[in-house]
């Protein structure tokens, strides 16, 4: 009687290259999909059919999150501005997760997208890392329009608290870029395992945390901020800088960072050599913070009484201009307040009686149709004016 012949077991490298044709496949598939999936959203079928949006029918019947199904819509869009991300697909050398992240970037870039260097780029890194390489070309190619969304993104910022029954607490929200980053870099150190014994899960970990630093943990948060000269003068073409915990940033957050923070800041030149290492501490410190903060009390912007504690120095002329880092040119502001003079492009002046004057600006800022100006509101002092010209200083 024969016996019956034992099995062939595989090996690992066949079963890894049986992986690898069929993600290339599936890729293919997709990209197939998505030109479908544009087609659909070009036409008012859904409507017929009793849907919101193409993006609803598709995640219904095609089973998928809002996301995916709006991610192959918007692959199936730019397509044809995509030639070498889909023949790279077809040759197994990136996957749609990369055609993902340049069909947002072709998008963004509209006339100023160049896909070549781009797909160079994807085919040797990872589609992570090919995320951070396109928000460093989303702000070469427009500076502007990369610090505009970060400024909604802030205008989106919340949080909120609420409280259970049983006493327990409920926390959401939504931070921006910086606020993301700085509290992560606080909470981190924290959250550490503090040894074998410790079996709290990560969630558990930085919940402790973040009671930790709210009841007034030890260790300060420090961030590292990595800058080009040319992205910390606002030149145009410069790259987006990078922070710990974020996505790259755009040159006004530099600028806003090295006017006064408590970051490290690493600064390049045009061949990426570093060139200085800021500290881990405030620009003004020491008897010169002392000195600011007698001086000032609070913050100065018209109509604000934040005090001195939750203030950073200013540099009326930042120093990368030429701005000295004397008490003259020097005054304070709460987080609020620094960001619209450097993201929201207020301006600050002194008027010759010593007064701070808040200079709106001219433009809507955030919004698609920036040529449009604004009606000219008059500049208010330090004494305010009713209502705060409708901005709440407490927000």
């Amino acid at each position: 009687m024969d016996e019956k012949a034992a099995p062939i077991k595989e090996s690992g490298e066949e079963r890894r290259a049986r992986m690898m044709r069929k993600r290339k496949a599936i890729d293919l598939m997709e990209l197939s999909f998505a030109e479908d999936a544009a087609a659909f959203a070009s036409t008012d079928e859904y409507d017929e059919l009793g849907f919101v949006s193409p993006i609803d029918w598709i995640r219904f019947n095609c089973h998928m999150t809002s996301g995916a199904a709006a991610a192959s819509v918007a692959v199936g869009r730019t397509m044809d501005r995509l030639p070498r991300s889909v023949e790279a697909v077809s040759q197994g050398e990136i996957g749609l997760a990369h055609v993902t992240v340049m069909a947002r970037t072709a998008e963004a870039l509209k006339d100023r997208f160049d896909e070549r260097p781009l797909i160079e780029y994807a085919r040797e890194h990872t589609p992570g890392k090919f995320h951070f390489y396109c928000q460093h070309a989303k702000h070469a190619a427009d500076a502007d329009g990369y610090a505009e969304t970060e400024a909604d993104q802030a205008q989106s910022r919340r949080l909120s608290l609420s409280s259970w029954i049983d006493g327990s607490m409920v926390l959401s929200g939504v931070l921006d870029a910086f606020g993301g980053a700085a509290l992560r870099a606080a909470l981190e150190p924290l959250a550490h395992r503090s040894g074998e014994h410790d079996k709290r899960e990560r969630g558990q970990r930085l919940a402790d945390a973040l009671v930790e630093l709210a009841s007034g943990g030890p260790h300060p948060a420090s961030i590292q901020v990595t800058s080009s000269v040319e992205t910390l003068l606002g030149l145009a073409g410069a790259s987006a800088a990078d922070m710990e915990f974020s996505l790259p940033i755009s040159s006004k957050i530099v600028e806003r960072l090295a006017c006064d923070c408590s970051v490290t800041r690493v600064l390049l030149d045009s061949e990426s050599a570093v060139i200085d290492v800021g500290r881990a501490k405030r620009v003004v410190s020491g008897p010169a913070r002392r000195a600011l903060a007698a001086r000032d009390g609070t913050c100065r912007w018209p109509g604000c009484d934040r005090p001195a504690s939750w203030t950073a120095a200013h540099h009326v002329v930042h120093w990368v201009h030429g701005g000295t880092t004397d008490l003259d040119n020097l005054i304070l502001l709460c987080h609020r307040h620094h960001w619209m003079v450097h993201e929201g492009k207020w301006q600050l002046v002194r008027s010759d009686d010593g007064r701070m004057l808040a200079i709106p600006p001219t433009v809507r800022f955030g919004m698609a149709a920036a040529s449009r100006p604004d009606p000219q509101p008059e500049p208010f002092g330090d004494e305010g004016v009713d209502g705060d010209a409708g901005y709440d200083s407490s927000s």
